[in-house]
């Protein structure tokens, strides 16, 4: 994975109502299949790179925290609830694709695979389409505005309310 030659990667959340910056080379990336990963991110599993909890700084906003368990506490956005953090006495990890550049985090190991679901590794041998080549969602996709926050730190960001567009730097 290449970092910037500083070791600084930055990420946040799909709002921009919360950025951070790690100001360290990243630890061992990792995907969890365990039930409370699952549900943490509302996926089949959580892609996490470990961090070193010091050299985070939290550039715009603070996660909102949910202890998930006597040992585990997880972080998201609290406007619009991206899964940001997992927390627990053995370190801090980040969310890989709330990173600006995930495509540099290649995770290495994968954890809690009793709860692996049973067509998780099936996925990669369906069938693939590009977005644009879908003609029956052309006219919906179309219309599609992006209120996201861009893949980059901003030096001003007003998270979209209600269906609006944020204030662009």
């Amino acid at each position: 994975m290449s970092q910037n030659a500083e070791n600084t990667s930055t990420g946040g959340c799909q709002c921009g109502a919360v950025r951070f910056r790690v100001d360290s080379p990243l630890g061992e990336a990792s995907i969890c299949h365990c039930r409370m990963c699952q549900k943490a991110f509302g996926h089949f599993y959580a892609p996490l790179v470990s961090v070193d909890a010091d050299r985070v700084t939290w550039t715009r906003g603070q996660p909102k925290r949910f202890r998930s368990s006597n040992h585990a506490t997880r972080g998201f956005c609290p406007d619009c609830g991206t899964p940001l953090t997992y927390e627990a006495p053995d370190g801090l990890a980040l969310a890989i694709g709330a990173f600006d550049r995930p495509v540099e985090i290649m995770p290495t190991v994968q954890f809690g695979i009793e709860a692996k679901l049973p067509f998780v590794d099936g996925i990669p041998a369906l069938p693939e389409r590009r977005t644009e080549d879908d003609r029956e969602a052309a006219p919906f996709l179309d219309t599609v505005t992006s209120y996201q926050h861009p893949d980059r730190d901003t030096e001003t960001w007003t998270p979209p309310a209600n269906g609006t567009e944020g204030q662009k730097d």
